[in-house]
């Protein structure tokens, strides 16, 4: 396979170091993610004349949700082999080696993981704060929250991580600080590409189409369903990322995948059968 027409990668996970501090671009799009995220929703708060004050609880209540079950969710859907035998390495960022334990960072994040346990907290957001449906809320976080899953990715490709099998593809990546001697799909790019997507038409729906953003359920429903469509699809050309998916007909990520992509159809069909709801402001 002719490496002439591939894209040589071996760019520097580090965004810069001072001393022993440093910041990783994955750290950097990430925390990038939820303050242009807060923004987007600033703006469509207004746009709408919703309370703004709900927006800083809205950021913690997400920021949580996001970190905890995303970890979770790596340990429970992808490495309970693992982490059952270091149960401090789940909440703590160290990994025991053979001098003892040191720091590492949290090294595992799962999307499917940071869904649920998004849903869950604005269950209870929405109960103690709004006041209103949580599908009137998610319908508006599903937005920047696509935004942010792009810019993960991004932090992904950047960390030489998550990426494809072998390619002769003219855009097909050699990652080279993996030692990696073939092209390899860029998945981290296919996938960032179907969240933006995802993320401009949601855009669209909520501030051009007529009463999209009040038909509870339906944004959300449709971030669900071009989100994890997305990552099933790639998931095909995608590298196991654990020793037991080998052999697997379909790999953990689509199997996680399906329950989202059929509850995004179901809301949106639901939506479109229901009248839209107008609050208050």
């Amino acid at each position: 396979m002719s490496t002439f027409l591939s894209i040589h990668w071996n760019v520097s996970p580090e965004f810069f170091s001072l001393g022993p501090v440093s910041v990783r671009w994955y750290g950097l799009m990430f925390a990038l993610g939820f303050l242009v995220g807060y923004q987007i929703m600033f703006k469509m708060f207004k746009f709408e004349k919703s309370d703004t004050e709900w927006l800083d609880k809205l950021f913690i209540y997400t920021i949580v949700a996001t970190i905890v079950g995303a970890r979770l969710g790596h340990v429970f859907f992808y490495g309970w082999s693992y982490y059952s035998q270091h149960l401090l390495e789940i909440v703590l960022p160290i990994a025991k080696g053979e001098t003892g334990y040191k720091f590492v960072g949290y090294q595992g994040l799962a999307s499917h993981g940071g869904a649920l346990g998004i849903v869950l907290a604005i269950y209870f957001y929405s109960k103690r704060v709004t006041k209103r449906s949580m599908f009137w809320t998610l319908d508006r976080l599903i937005i920047p929250t696509a935004l942010v899953g792009a810019m993960i990715r991004t932090g992904n490709l950047m960390n030489s991580e998550i990426y494809g099998v072998a390619t002769n593809l003219p855009w097909g990546f050699i990652f080279e600080r993996n030692h990696e001697v073939v092209a390899k799909h860029p998945t981290q790019i296919y996938e960032a590409l179907g969240y933006l997507i995802v993320f401009v038409t949601s855009l669209w729906m909520f501030f051009k189409t007529k009463d999209l953003k009040d038909r509870p359920g339906f944004i959300i429903g449709y971030g669900f369903a071009g989100i994890f469509i997305t990552r099933f699809f790639v998931e095909f050309i995608k590298e196991d990322q654990e020793a037991f998916e080998a052999g697997m007909a379909l790999n953990m990520g689509q199997i996680l995948s399906i329950p989202f992509i059929l509850a995004g159809c179901y809301l949106m069909y639901r939506a479109m059968k229901n009248p839209p709801v107008k609050y208050k402001h």
